[in-house]
């Protein structure tokens, strides 16, 4: 692995690919400066490959079509689902990934630009002092040292919402994640006890909610108010934007309460866009016969039912943000 440059953080920082190695094996693009990772097809001989989870990012956007060209005849086929704030128009989308460009999700994101008051609603804002009344919200200055208490709290996610997969990660995923520039973590405490956190990954001007969790004790004393006006107050003057990240899909319970959450903070939306191609055309149609997937509505359609959820409403994989910031 190359050293990267500086100012890589976040999602882009080659850490980041590395901390999901359990699930592929990450290969980096080296004109658009992204990363994938590549997978075996079950009871196949082949790989085919996607972008990071939760969200594929990269310095330039607009050579990532070498990138592909260049993976041509090399893997079955790629997926990915783009950061929100990339510099990418829906053409060259479509140019990039003829086989399927699809608005996957709305990303609730706040501009750090204008006063609170403007785009918070006045609920919210009376939770969150209520909330700060009665717990304690700190950024760590060392996150790597907050890894057991972060998979304490990490749990009750896990156990609340059945959570599996790339979207559960482990506790040596979390290690890595914890030492990747970039990462910064928010978290409230109560009678001296975590009891819920949020982790951000920054880069390019975007605090990116990556994951929250939070005890039965941390919910009941509002301690997601909390945790996000604190990140307001502390993101303020250093990043533009904090992407909220997205929604369940639309029929999954508690979807339409976690979207009246979010869009108590803002308004303000963009999106992020699932994308596919395929790569061999002739294996991919061979694998498709073998394994019966033709009718899938999922992309690639061999590996239908991989996700451990399925946003109801389009058929199609929730590789995203369902399992970011959204509980």
């Amino acid at each position: 692995m190359n050293e990267p440059a500086k100012d890589v953080t976040g999602y882009r920082h080659p850490q980041y690919a590395w901390s999901l190695q359990e699930f592929g094996k990450p290969r980096e693009l080296p004109q658009s400066r992204g990363w994938i990772l590549e997978r075996s097809i079950p009871m196949f001989s082949d790989t085919d490959a996607m972008g990071c989870y939760p969200l594929f990012a990269c310095k330039d956007w607009s050579r990532l079509h070498l990138d592909i060209d260049d993976l041509q005849n090399q893997l079955v086929s790629l997926s990915l689902v783009t950061d929100p704030f990339g510099d990418y128009s829906e053409p060259y989308l479509r140019r990039c990934f003829p086989d399927l460009v699809l608005p996957f999700k709305e990303h609730f994101v706040i501009d750090l630009e204008k006063p609170p008051a403007q785009g918070v609603l006045r609920r919210h804002r009376k939770e969150a002092r209520r909330a700060l009344r009665q717990v304690m919200v700190q950024v760590h200055p060392n996150p790597p040292a907050f890894l057991d208490a972060w998979m304490n709290l990490h749990s009750h996610l896990i156990a609340k919402h059945n959570v599996k997969g790339i979207a559960a990660f482990s506790r040596s995923s979390f290690a890595a994640q914890l030492k990747t520039p970039g990462m910064v973590v928010l978290w409230a405490s109560y009678g001296g006890e975590p009891v819920a956190a949020t982790l951000y990954f920054v880069h390019d001007g975007i605090a990116h909610g990556h994951v929250l969790g939070s005890t039965d004790v941390g919910y009941e004393h509002g301690a997601l108010y909390a945790l996000i006006w604190s990140a307001i107050e502390h993101f303020k003057g250093s990043v533009r934007w904090i992407n909220l990240m997205g929604v369940p899909g639309a029929h999954d319970v508690g979807s339409e309460g976690i979207r009246r959450f979010k869009m108590g903070w803002t308004r303000e939306t963009r999106i992020a866009w699932l994308c596919g191609k395929i790569l061999k055309p002739e294996r991919y149609a061979e694998i498709v016969r073998a394994t019966g997937t033709s009718q899938a509505r999922y992309f690639p359609a061999y590996r239908e039912g991989e996700m451990a959820r399925v946003d109801r409403a389009s058929g199609v994989a929730a590789t995203d943000s369902e399992t970011s910031m959204t509980r």
